[in-house]
């Protein structure tokens, strides 16, 4: 029996949250536009002293300001999303995963959380943020509105413990897998000579290309899991653990195309460009299950994106 007041209460901390994220991308662009250089983010100076000594003294940059209050909004916002997500799952009294617009608000909220534990153990990839966040954004958006759908319970095949196992994993896997889909597409262009005066404030690319190879490196086993999970109930569900469905597939192919970039970047005499490549295409994987595959074509996974 699903609860109307705490869905209201979490559609309003979902607006909010994403009120409080396009402030932090608003900060996070005029950071980038007063970044020199990309590599500094302290600067320090001497500070004399009547006695004579020189103390020093961090001076931050007005591009550092706003990026650290750009992170602090997205922060607040990660918890706001949170809020909704619990009010959610309270609201229809299941796990508050169940539909396109919820899969998608989950999604976008593992994608940010990932995005400030990166920041947390490396600075210099502040900068990327105004690359992340606008894609959070859009997804949001199209949830919020498009995709709606109000609380309550779902169809009997969804009505299973293992829904917390595959659905969950897959969510996580998903958020993070958008992290190194960015990081690689800004390794490809800060290596190119295009847009040269725009990409020349991102971080070096051998810092990008680090970065989106650790994440995946993250994320594959969780995606591996979600898959031997979803395996399983399928079998439990349908009487078969495989049967080529449209998202069994592409959701496989997905996983083969980041297991060629692990592959890829473990081998000597790839480069790193190449591999970059393959790692975009395996987000576009990604991407082309969650919308084309959910929304447009046929199959057992359907009623899961209406």
């Amino acid at each position: 029996m699903s609860d109307p007041l705490l869905a209201i209460y979490g559609d309003w901390f979902y607006g909010a949250a994403l009120l409080v994220y396009t402030l932090a991308l608003l900060l996070e662009i005029v950071e980038y536009g007063f970044r020199r250089e990309p590599a500094k983010a302290l600067v320090t100076v001497g500070v004399a002293h009547p006695t004579g000594d020189v103390e020093g003294r961090d001076v931050r940059t007005r591009s550092d300001r706003f990026g650290r209050m750009a992170v602090s909004l997205l922060a607040l916002g990660t918890l706001l999303h949170l809020s909704s997500i619990v009010l959610r799952g309270l609201s229809a009294g299941r796990w508050p995963m169940g539909n396109m617009y919820e899969y998608i608000s989950a999604v976008c909220l593992a994608a940010i959380v990932g995005w400030l534990v990166m920041v947390r153990r490396a600075p210099s990839m502040r900068p990327v943020g105004i690359f992340v966040v606008p894609v959070v954004l859009v997804l949001m958006f199209l949830g919020g509105t498009l995709l709606y759908t109000a609380s309550g319970p779902v169809v009997p095949a969804l009505q299973s413990y293992w829904m917390i196992f595959h659905v969950s994993t897959a969510v996580v896997s998903s958020g993070l897998f958008l992290l190194p889909g960015v990081a690689s597409c800004l390794y490809l262009l800060r290596r190119s000579d295009r847009l040269r005066r725009f990409a020349e404030r991102l971080p070096v690319a051998q810092a990008l290309d680090r970065v989106a190879y650790r994440v995946t490196v993250a994320a594959f086993p969780l995606y591996t899991f979600g898959l031997i999970c979803g395996a399983i109930w399928a079998e439990a569900a349908w009487g078969r653990f495989w049967g080529w469905d449209p998202k069994e597939t592409v959701a496989f192919v997905a996983w083969v195309v980041y297991a060629a970039y692990l592959h890829a970047r473990a081998t000597a005499g790839w480069r790193a460009p190449r591999a970059a490549w393959i790692n975009v295409g395996g987000f576009t994987m990604i991407v082309f299950n969650l919308f084309f595959v959910n929304l447009i074509v046929a199959g057992l996974h359907s009623y899961a994106g209406l």
